[in-house]
């Protein structure tokens, strides 16, 4: 697909977000006719993950920035950086006056509000969405962002979304167990199974 249909996705890897909230984004953005960019899509030992992530970020017109999880929780832990640092990536690239990377548009989500002033103060005045850890929520968001930047119109609403997103979980996991004959392998491949073949698996079935 083309920059203008490129999404790229930055945001943490931990397997209760991935599961709550990157594969729905993800299902979201496949069904409104985008593609999903990240740095899981390739594996390659060969090639500096700084490169390739910004080659990904320079093909993308939209981008999704989740700063949710850039503040340490445990004693000792450090805050994360990567997400608020490919953040600076992409807004860079947006103000270099190099086209079309000047035409790039952002959302940028966190969990509680204003909390991503405690880290990074700079981007006071941005529009930025609350989805609190909750699906539902980030449908809401989604579901706005796409009516009013990539200008979908007559989207389902916003539950209707979330319902359909279940929906298809829920075949996916039926159909697997078929496939597999057993609904324990079918539970092991979609906690394992990589993005490529998840955006594989949404492609078919849409």
């Amino acid at each position: 697909m083309s920059f203008d249909k490129n999404v790229f996705i930055n945001c943490p890897f931990d397997t209760s977000y991935i599961n709550d909230l990157l594969k729905p984004m993800i299902y979201l953005i496949v069904r409104n006719g985008y593609k999903p960019r990240l740095s899981l899509e390739v594996s390659d030992s060969g090639q500096v993950r700084l490169e390739k992530i910004t080659d990904i970020i320079k093909n993308c017109k939209y981008s999704i920035h989740d700063l949710s999880l850039v503040k340490s929780v445990k004693a000792k832990e450090f805050a994360r950086m990567n997400m608020p640092f490919e953040l600076g990536i992409d807004y860079g690239l947006r103000k270099s006056g190099i086209k079309p990377l000047d035409t790039k548009q952002f959302l940028i989500l966190e969990a509680v509000k204003y909390d991503y002033m405690k880290a990074l103060s700079d981007i006071n005045g941005f529009d930025i969405k609350v989805h609190g850890n909750n699906t539902e929520k980030l449908f809401e968001n989604l579901y706005k962002w796409s009516s009013e930047t990539l200008k979908i119109n007559k989207q389902d609403p916003p539950l209707k979304l979330f319902y359909d997103y279940t929906d298809f979980i829920a075949t996916l996991f039926d159909d697997k167990a078929i496939e597999l004959g057993s609904e324990k392998l079918a539970r092991n491949y979609l906690e394992n199974v990589s993005i490529p073949e998840y955006i594989q698996e949404i492609s078919e079935r849409l």
